[in-house]
């Protein structure tokens, strides 16, 4: 890559973050128009019970989660020989399609498939445009580069999703997701325009993208990401009942319950990548534990106005400051393929999001009330938080062996000043 000026490097940046913050707004929106679009897309469910249409309009969020896991990998894989500017303008044409496609389906069913569509590119995006951001921001940057992109997702979160949810209330969901269409389009134009062209890998190739699933340990921090960040979706994905139902605030205050949220993720983001390029180690464990303490608290407190808002900022916070140090967790026990540790990480941030709105909607249909999937998500990042601590001890182990008997085998840097 040829060296950029300071103004270049900063609407590079930026065009980047743009795509993360198209992404927030497509995968986010849903959750707080999901009482909006039950009562359009299944009127005669949400006639007889509110609860159990709101659950099953909750398979938009699921089955977008599921387009992500399927796509990130397969994309990455196909991907590997593409100069990564190439390779962010093609998943951009994908994102216009499926976002636009989302807004005409007529069915329930085939805007289901719309959306799983308009998820495919998701995890490929964010890989690429995480690497492009670290080599233009240079060596020792892998989260502040993964932060850039994630930081538009985040910035969604505090201005573009409750602007859009409250467009998608007043003028309908449909609008509001062509509007997102619209901004992916936008996106295209602003890294056809700044973003330098950053070569593929050297070596590579699909075979050695897929052979990252070789590493026990790509496998282990995966199921770290898949099931410890489920408890955030668990609570985000039913956000707007819990303000509505348990709270006694009115469907307009909901927007503003996602603005707390995003302004949490924004802060814990900026900070997630600070921490992570200063100890790895560190930054997990801590961001573990701070998040199942914020999921606690909104629990107890999400019932009282202030508490819901308090409670909304200190989830976004922790569940955002563990996302640069999964991301470049990720990429460091996948060497040679980093793209597919990228990649993956999505995939397993995106089976969270399946397996916590799941387990949201189970709950809740359960009659448990609309509160209880704050304590699945409990028992979720606890379970990360383990998974987390075996990851780390056994990557000190196998540091301890090699020391030891003296072989070369490589291992994984050091997670401590990358």
């Amino acid at each position: 890559m040829s060296p950029l000026t300071p103004s270049q490097r900063w609407s590079a940046l930026l065009a980047l973050a743009l795509g993360g913050f198209a992404i927030g707004l497509t995968e986010f929106v849903a959750m707080g128009l999901l009482p909006d679009i039950a009562r359009s897309l299944l009127p005669t469910l949400y006639a007889r019970s509110t609860s159990q249409a709101v659950a099953h309009a909750g398979w938009m969020i699921s089955v977008y989660a599921l387009g992500v896991v399927i796509g990130a990998p397969l994309f990455a894989a196909l991907t590997a020989r593409l100069p990564r500017k190439k390779i962010l303008l093609g998943l951009l044409v994908i994102f216009i399609v499926g976002t636009a496609a989302s807004a005409a389906a007529p069915t329930f069913g085939l805007v289901l498939a719309a959306r799983f569509v308009a998820a495919l590119p998701h995890g490929a995006y964010f890989g690429a445009a995480g690497l492009v951001a670290a080599s233009i921001m240079g060596p020792g940057s892998h989260g502040k580069g993964f932060a850039v992109s994630l930081g538009g997702l985040t910035v969604a979160n505090v201005v573009g999703v409750p602007a859009i949810t409250h467009i998608g209330q007043t003028a309908g969901w449909r609008v509001a997701y062509l509007i997102i269409a619209v901004i992916f389009a936008l996106t295209l134009f602003a890294v056809l325009a700044t973003v330098p062209s950053v070569a593929a890998h050297p070596n590579g190739s699909a075979r050695s993208e897929l052979r990252a699933f070789r590493a026990p340990q790509v496998w282990l921090v995966a199921g770290i990401a898949s099931i410890g960040f489920g408890g955030f979706f668990a609570i985000d994905s039913y956000i707007a009942p819990v303000t509505t139902h348990v709270a006694g605030l009115s469907a307009s205050t909901v927007p503003w319950v996602l603005v707390a949220v995003g302004l949490g993720m924004t802060i814990g983001n900026a900070a997630g990548g600070w921490a992570s390029d200063r100890d790895l180690r560190r930054a997990m464990l801590t961001g573990f534990l701070a998040f199942i303490v914020s999921m606690v608290v909104f629990a107890l407190v999400a019932h009282w106005p202030a508490g819901l808002f308090l409670g909304a900022f200190l989830v976004g916070a922790a569940s955002l400051f563990l996302g640069p140090a999964m991301q470049s967790r990720l990429i460091q026990v996948a060497p040679g393929a980093q793209m597919m540790g990228a990649a993956v990480n999505q995939s397993a941030m995106n089976i969270a999001n399946s397996l916590g709105a799941l387990l949201g909607g189970v709950v809740i249909a359960g009659g448990l009330g609309y509160v209880a999937p704050s304590w699945v998500g409990v028992g979720l990042g606890l379970t990360g938080f383990a998974l987390a601590g075996v990851s780390f001890a056994l990557e000190s182990s196998a540091r301890r062996a090699t020391t030891a008997t003296g072989e070369t085998t490589p291992l994984p840097e050091p997670t401590k000043g990358r």
